[in-house]
C-alpha cells in the first residue's frame, strides 16, 4: 500500500501542474499585486534575475592611484571619509575646506561661499591643477571634483571606496562635472 502513495502523488502533482497552467498561472506578469498596510492594492516590478555585484555596495571600480599626487591630497581624502556623515546637510565646501586644510594640503582656509567657484579659487590661490578628466570616476585618489548646479554647485573629494565631502557615497555627484583638480608633488 505504501509503494502506491508515492506514485499517486507524483501523478497527482502533475494533473494540478496542468490545470494551473491552463488557468493561466505560469505566463510571466511584470507586476506582483498585493495588500498595503492601509488595505489599499499596490504594486511591485517582478525581478526576473538577480546578479549579485562583488566587491561591496559599489559597481564602479575604485580610485586610482597616481604617484605624481600629493601624499597630503589622499590624507585629506581619508580625513573627509571619516568625518563625513550618512546623509548631506548642505555643507560640502565646508567640509572639503576643514580636510584640505587639516591634511595640510592648503596652507589657509579658502573664502569663496560656494563650491562652484571652488575650483577657481584651488587653482588661483593654492597651486591645483585642473586634470583633463571626464568621468568622476577616473578621478584619481585625493582629487577634487567641483559640479555644476545652479549657482552654488557641489564639491566633494575622491576616496578609495567612493566620494567624501559632508556626506560619503559609493556613487558620483549626478550633476554636470565641471572638473576635477589636483595637486602635484614638488
Amino acid at each position: 500500500m505504501r509503494y502506491l502513495t508515492v506514485p499517486l502523488l507524483v501523478c497527482g502533482f502533475f494533473l494540478s501542474m496542468g490545470n494551473a497552467h491552463a488557468q493561466g498561472f505560469n505566463e510571466p506578469s511584470s507586476q506582483f499585486m498585493f495588500r498595503d498596510r492601509w488595505g489599499h492594492m499596490a504594486s511591485a516590478p517582478v525581478m526576473r534575475h538577480y546578479t549579485r555585484r562583488l566587491g561591496g555596495a559599489s559597481s564602479h571600480p575604485g580610485a586610482r592611484l597616481d604617484p605624481r599626487i600629493d601624499p597630503r591630497l589622499r590624507q585629506a581624502a581619508t580625513m573627509a571619509q571619516e568625518r563625513s556623515n550618512a546623509r548631506s546637510k548642505g555643507l560640502c565646501w565646508r567640509y572639503v575646506k576643514q580636510a584640505l586644510l587639516a591634511a595640510g594640503a592648503i596652507k589657509s582656509y579658502p573664502k569663496s561661499a560656494y563650491a562652484a567657484q571652488a575650483g577657481e579659487e584651488l587653482v588661483r590661490s593654492f597651486g591645483f591643477t585642473r586634470l583633463s578628466i571626464r568621468n568622476p570616476y577616473s578621478a584619481p585618489l585625493g582629487a577634487v571634483l567641483v559640479y555644476a548646479n545652479g549657482r552654488a554647485g557641489h564639491v566633494e573629494i575622491r576616496t578609495r571606496s567612493g566620494f567624501a565631502s559632508d556626506y560619503h557615497s559609493n556613487n558620483a555627484c549626478f550633476y554636470r562635472l565641471i572638473a576635477a583638480y589636483a595637486k602635484f608633488s614638488s
